[in-house]
This record gives structure tokens, C-alpha cells and sequence, in this order.
């Protein structure tokens, strides 16, 4: 089956999974923030608590901007290299390299989306539309 029918869609289909991966993302940082929907511990002082309160500031506020469209670029070429981070820092280093066994599938989807948001923009349905 054909399926080229889609591709005049591609600017919404672009920005629905734009609007998607900034709300999961705007959820992540809420966990580690706001608390919400679930607590999480955050370690009291060192490295790690700064750490992990600089990932919740860029995922609850760059994925608010990437779920806008706004600075969408920009923004998602920050977050990408946040997931990067995130993947090697708090994944491999905590379980090995393989990603089913150390959980890190998630980090590297959203490393890669975002690169990709970095590359494509944002898509129909954003503030930073040309």
C-alpha cells in the first residue's frame, strides 16, 4: 500500500509529535519539581541533587517551549544533549550499556526526537511558524 497520501500531511504529523514529546517531557520535569503526578526523592545536596533540579528546570521549561513551538530548534538541541547526558550519567553508569537492561530506552527516544525536532522545526501549529 501506498502510503504518500500522508505526506501533505507532514507538517501536522510533525507537530503532533512536537506537542506529544514536549507534554511527556513538561512531565518529567514535574515529577522532579512540582512533584507531580507522583513524588519523586531528590537527594538532599552534592552533585547529584544539582543535577537532577537543572534536568527538571530544562524539562519542565523546554518542554513547555517545545510543546508551543517556541525556540523549538534551539530548545530541542539543548534537550537532546540533556538525554545524552542523561543516558550516559544516570543509565549506563547505573546499569550497564544496553538500554533494556538499564532502563535508558526512554533517554535515548527523547535524545533522538528531539535531534530530529533540532533538524526538522516545529511543524504546523507552532509560535515559531514561518
Amino acid at each position: 500500500m501506498d502510503f504518500l497520501f500522508l505526506e501533505r500531511w507532514q507538517p501536522q504529523i510533525l507537530a503532533a509529535l512536537r506537542i506529544m514529546t514536549g507534554l511527556l517531557f513538561v512531565e518529567h520535569g514535574a515529577v522532579k519539581l512540582l512533584h507531580f503526578p507522583i513524588g519523586m526523592e531528590m537527594p538532599q545536596g552534592g552533585f547529584l541533587m544539582i543535577l537532577l533540579y537543572t534536568a527538571g528546570v530544562l524539562e519542565l521549561v523546554g518542554g513547555a517551549l517545545v510543546t508551543v513551538g517556541l525556540f523549538t530548534r534551539l530548545v530541542s538541541f539543548l534537550l537532546s544533549g540533556e538525554m545524552a547526558i542523561a543516558y550516559f550519567l544516570g543509565h549506563v553508569l547505573q546499569g550497564g550499556f544496553w538500554p533494556v537492561v538499564n532502563h535508558g530506552e526512554a533517554a535515548i527516544l527523547f535524545c533522538f526526537i528531539f535531534l530530529y525536532l533540532s533538524a526538522a522545526g516545529p511543524g504546523a501549529w507552532a509560535f515559531d511558524k514561518r
